[in-house]
């Protein structure tokens, strides 16, 4: 992405957030605007078919300490996200040692053909952003999929966009931008089959990727997933 983007990104920001307190519409606004810049930023740091970072210093953690790190993350994640995990709502799974994936429920994220958010999502999002927040030596992958229906360039489309809002969201409340990848992977990877709207449902998702960044192998916890 070109300079100009990243300042029209930059300017978009500071108009929103001279945006009066009491606008309805700020919130939404505003993770918009912050979601441009995390989109720019990132087009700096990811280069090459891997994707390895290749921007500005993040804070990492010696090796030993990993695994102690993501079990603090994931148990107060647990804590947090209890009874979303019990409405399955949100899903949790300790993919290794280094790496912890949340799944979450398209369902219950957004409206059908929506990217925005649904409000009555928001306090299970800022429960995650809180917790990421406290966890800075954290990278984050967050990844749209879609089931069948549709064309493919469509679903790949509203994949990026879904994530890109989820993004967007977390970027608004306290994740630097820094540590944000945003993809979209449509309809390529589906978790169920396509023939059934049970199986539909399950493949209509945007996961979160938490990877520790690690002293010494930072640019490995921004390979893609």
């Amino acid at each position: 992405m070109k300079q100009s983007s990243i300042i029209a990104a930059v300017a978009a920001a500071a108009v929103l957030a001279g945006c009066a307190a009491d606008d309805p519409n700020r919130q939404s606004k505003s993770g918009a605007a912050i979601g441009a810049i995390a989109g720019a930023v990132l087009g700096h740091q990811i280069e090459g078919d891997k994707g390895r970072y290749v921007g500005a210093a993040i804070g990492a953690i010696t090796g030993a300490a990993v695994g102690t790190y993501m079990d603090d993350q994931q148990r107060e994640l647990e804590e947090q996200l209890a009874a979303e995990q019990a409405a399955n709502e949100i899903e949790m799974q300790r993919i290794d040692e280094e790496t912890l994936q949340l799944s979450l429920n398209s369902g219950v994220t957004f409206d059908f053909n929506s990217d925005t958010v649904k409000p009555e999502f928001y306090s299970s999002l800022n429960k995650v952003a809180n917790v990421l927040s406290k966890y800075q030596s954290t990278a984050v992958h967050v990844i749209g999929h879609t089931d069948s229906v549709g064309s493919e360039s469509y679903n790949q489309d509203l994949s990026e966009r879904r994530a890109g809002s989820v993004g967007s969201y977390l970027s608004a409340h306290g994740v630097s931008s820094q540590r944000l990848l945003l993809e979209g992977r449509g309809e390529s990877e589906p978790r169920a089959s396509n023939a059934t709207e049970a199986g539909r449902a399950q493949n209509r998702r945007v996961e979160i990727y938490l990877r520790a960044i690690e002293e010494g192998r930072e640019s490995e916890a921004f390979e893609k997933i």
